[in-house]
């Protein structure tokens, strides 16, 4: 494992977090769309790790 992939990781769970906190103040009408698009990113996330 490389050094790269903790900061990596953590701007990746900050991105996330920030993510929430917007969804959070946005119209419940959006809210489906930016958990989905927050889904996929974090899917792909996941995809990457497991090499797929």
């Amino acid at each position: 494992m490389t050094q790269e992939r903790p900061s990596d990781d953590s701007s990746l769970v900050q991105e996330v977090r920030t993510e929430l906190s917007e969804i959070d103040a946005m119209q419940l009408a959006e809210h489906t769309l930016a958990y989905e698009e927050l889904h996929t990113k974090l899917a792909n996330a996941l995809s990457a790790i497991d090499g797929l």
